[in-house]
């Protein structure tokens, strides 16, 4: 029979047939290894390691938690003052990301109190002292052939631009008190036609936010986080064209019979002037004062964001308490012109050939390749645009726009030119902080599709 064994208290006993029959009892005692001796600097580590990999998880996310909480509190309107995201039996048929996209974020612009928001009123226009008291658009009308220079074959000047020459381009930039410049709409036949209801509808509008898809590339987003006081007084205007019509109502979003779509008032526009899409888009975008003749102010939005900020506050806090009268998102990646030339091309936006043309043009005008301009950064983004419609923010906005037709459309490209050729007083670049309390960013939906039978006239 085999042995058997069992452990008592540290002593093997190992009993056999033989020793029960002689009574005797082997014991074996087992040795215990010995353990080297751990200091009290090793135990110390091994605790603050067990603590740490217990504790800092823990902390971490109390931290979150709390932080989370207090956006939280700190930043959701009062809804007895604010009006609530539309909902989608109110305004139809809402992209689901639009709808959900009104979430808190810290604010690096301080607005008015919602109760403030709903009594604030136009400030009385001032007397001006501005050196520009006037600005006359050129005709078409004016132009001779051999007023042209040759380069210009290969511009985008037309009817609906007028053909500016390198020395009306210059002349545009000596300050006098009435100024004559080339801003578009030269002839009643050079594009971008809208009904006569729709002219009549834009000449009442005293406010404006305004956006546009062309190309059908974007969805429609409906405002949001404004009072009552400015629905009533600020004019929300979506240009669209044929191709972004029949797109949204594919998408379920028809305009109705009073032209709206929610808070957007929705204007067709028909015979665009130019074969770029991007190019036709900087028309409502630069020289909205030639859309809306009697507004005072106006907002524009990237057709990819949503606006949900009160209007009315955003002015405030951008305009009139800094007495501003331009104000534009900064550039958050770069802030030389030059640099962002490079961008540019790296990213087939424009080509190498384009964007040299330009930037030859603005060395030879002796623009300097500087970071900054009178102590802060001059490159915009510009995918916000907050401006008065006085003499001299339109003069600098058709100048832009003028820009953007002679060479590429890439407007960051030409915003810094003109604001150093200028030296406006009242422009505030404010900071990527700001444009993201003020939009909700959303990328583009679709390829925008180009326009491949305009005549763009030489």
């Amino acid at each position: 029979m085999p042995s058997s064994s069992s452990l008592i208290q540290g002593i093997s006993i190992s009993v056999s047939d033989d020793d029960e029959a002689t009574g005797k009892v082997r014991v074996r005692v087992r040795r215990k290894r010995s353990r080297a001796p751990v200091s009290a600097s090793a135990r110390r580590r091994l605790l603050l390691i067990r603590t740490a990999r217990l504790g800092v998880p823990l902390l971490l996310s109390a931290l979150a938690v709390s932080l989370l909480l207090y956006e939280s509190y700190s930043l959701i309107p009062s809804h007895s003052s604010t009006l609530p995201p539309p909902s989608f039996a109110e305004f139809g048929h809402l992209s689901r990301a639009a709808r959900a996209a009104d979430t808190p974020r810290k604010s690096c612009l301080k607005f008015l109190a919602p109760e403030k928001l709903q009594n604030l009123e136009l400030p009385e226009i001032p007397e001006t002292n501005m050196s520009i008291k006037k600005v006359v658009y050129r005709s078409s009308l004016d132009h001779r052939e051999d007023d042209i220079p040759s380069h210009t074959e290969s511009s985008r000047f037309n009817l609906f631009t007028g053909y500016q020459t390198l020395t009306e381009r210059e002349e545009s930039f000596k300050i006098k008190e009435s100024m004559t410049v080339h801003c578009g709409f030269c002839n009643e036949n050079g594009g971008f036609q809208v009904s006569d209801v729709d002219k009549e509808y834009m000449r009442h509008c005293e406010v404006v936010v305004a956006t546009c898809a062309f190309g059908g590339g974007d969805d429609l987003h409906q405002p949001v986080g404004m009072t009552e006081n400015s629905i009533r007084k600020v004019c929300y205007v979506a240009f669209w064209d044929e191709v972004t019509h029949a797109a949204q109502e594919e998408d379920g979003n028809k305009i109705a019979e009073d032209h709206m779509i929610g808070l957007w008032r929705i204007i067709l526009v028909s015979s665009l002037p130019f074969s770029d899409q991007r190019l036709n888009g900087k028309i409502p975008k630069l020289i909205s004062h030639r859309l809306f003749p009697m507004a005072r102010y106006s907002i524009w939005v990237d057709s990819k964001s949503q606006f949900r900020r009160d209007p009315l506050g955003v002015l405030e806090a951008l305009l009139w308490r800094s007495n501003s009268s331009l104000a534009l998102s900064e550039h958050g990646a770069r802030s030389s012109l030059y640099d962002e030339a490079k961008a540019i091309v790296k990213k087939h936006k424009a080509t190498p050939e384009e964007v040299e043309m330009q930037l030859d043009q603005y060395r030879q005008d002796g623009i300097p390749d500087e970071k900054s301009f009178n102590g802060k950064k001059a490159l915009a983004e510009a995918s916000v645009i907050v401006r008065d419609h006085s003499p001299s923010t339109n003069l600098f906005m058709c100048l832009w726009f003028n820009e953007v037709v002679r060479f590429t459309s890439r407007d960051q490209l030409s915003f810094p030119y003109v604001l150093r050729r200028l030296r406006p007083p009242g422009v505030h670049l404010f900071p990527v902080c700001a444009r993201k309390n003020l939009v909700n960013s959303f990328g583009h939906r679709r390829k925008v599709k180009p326009l491949v039978n305009v005549k763009e006239a030489r």
